[in-house]
């Protein structure tokens, strides 16, 4: 079973605290599609003709380009790859593109989830990240793809912005409970250096939240959404039931993947590839026929570190038979060792199958994943 990821990478106006690759030049919008179908024929091979459950169009923003080039695109994977008939295809969608035309269209293509950048229902939030959209907008536009039928949404709302209250942080929160939606994802707010966002930080124009408010600010969403019946199965990630995302708990749990586009990732548990992050080297390249991309050998030490990372951040954590399976007796006598300290300081629950990070745990679930590494 496989996955397969597709970058578009074109926005409409550039988030303050993004640093993912995407142009606001539409002008070859077309031409780069058509070079994303010709790279998915070159890496025809690259899952090893694994069935696809997962297609999955993220970016930049996916919902900004013409509709038909999506449907094209889920076309041109039907035609190389057996998909399977109840396949999950999300589109990665902005509310100021859910209009019911456009909903209708992905749905007619064979779009069947939706994961929505909400961000904040708090319109100065919008305005200090730079949001192309208003809540309203947000709004109007989940209702409206609810009613079309499509009924798999999620949508992203993002903590720790700065100077957002609590009781802002309980607004956002209480109105996602009542769009009753049956999936959230949910991120502190991360400052990157080659961001607009992290310019003004650095040059004392805005000031970052402090740990404590983050994780007050955690602490209740995990409490909130635990208490309306979602499950807490990946740190940032919160789904009812039949819900879960089933293309990042792919990722999740190591199965392979192919990303196709600027930018995009690809994964079959040996090696590890990216493509160029530049729209205008990418599609001369493959006007060439040439993958745009670099390749990593992953060794059995990098494939147990990112076995570690993955995993202890989901609800299924670190099985113990596996690792002995998959990497041997010697990883699993480092992993015992050095998971042990935070076994007796609560942080990692075992219950004699599989290593879970507790509640407390998960406030430093990337601290204790690199410690568990092993180093070259």
């Amino acid at each position: 079973m496989a996955g397969i990821y597709f970058h578009i990478p074109f926005c409409k106006q550039a988030c303050h605290y993004c640093d993912f690759h995407f142009s606001t030049n539409f002008r070859n919008v077309t031409q780069l599609v058509y070079a994303m179908k010709v790279e998915l024929r070159l890496r025809a091979d690259y899952v090893d003709s694994e069935l696809i459950e997962t297609i999955y169009f993220g970016g930049g923003t996916p919902s900004a380009i013409p509709p038909h080039l999506i449907g094209e695109l889920i076309d041109e994977v039907r035609q190389i790859h057996e998909v399977s008939k109840d396949a999950e295809i999300s589109l990665e969608a902005n509310p100021d593109d859910l209009t019911k035309e456009n909903l209708q269209a992905w749905k007619s293509y064979g779009i069947n989830r939706l994961s929505i950048g909400v961000q904040s229902f708090v319109d100065e939030h919008l305005k200090f990240m730079n949001r192309a959209h208003n809540s309203e907008e947000a709004i109007n536009g989940l209702t409206w793809a609810k009613e079309i039928g499509i009924t798999n949404i999620t949508m992203d709302l993002i903590y720790g912005i700065p100077n957002m209250t609590m009781e802002q942080w309980h607004s956002n929160l209480q109105t996602f409970f009542d769009l009753d939606l049956p999936h959230l994802s949910a991120y502190g707010l991360t400052i990157e250096d080659q961001t607009h966002l992290g310019h003004l930080v650095k040059t004392h124009q805005v000031q970052t939240e402090k740990d404590s408010n983050y994780n007050v600010q955690f602490e209740y969403l995990m409490n909130a959404t635990q208490a309306q019946g979602f499950d807490h199965y990946e740190i940032s990630n919160f789904g009812k039931p039949g819900f879960y995302s089933g293309h990042n708990t792919a990722y999740w749990l190591g199965k392979k993947y192919v990303g196709i586009g600027p930018s995009a990732h690809s994964f079959n548990g040996k090696e590890r590839s990216w493509n160029v992050a530049s729209n205008m080297k990418y599609t001369k390249l493959l006007k060439e026929e040439k993958l745009p991309s670099e390749i990593e050998n992953l060794s059995i030490n990098d494939q147990f570190n990112e076995y570690v990372l993955t995993r202890l951040r989901t609800i299924w954590g670190i099985e113990t038979r596996q690792i002995k399976t998959q990497f041997g007796d010697k990883f699993q006598n480092i992993l015992n060792s050095s998971i042990t300290p935070y076994v007796r300081s609560g942080h990692v629950l075992f219950d004699g199958v599989s290593y879970t990070l507790s509640t407390e745990g998960k406030y430093l679930a990337d601290k204790i994943s690199s410690d568990l590494f092993v180093i070259d």
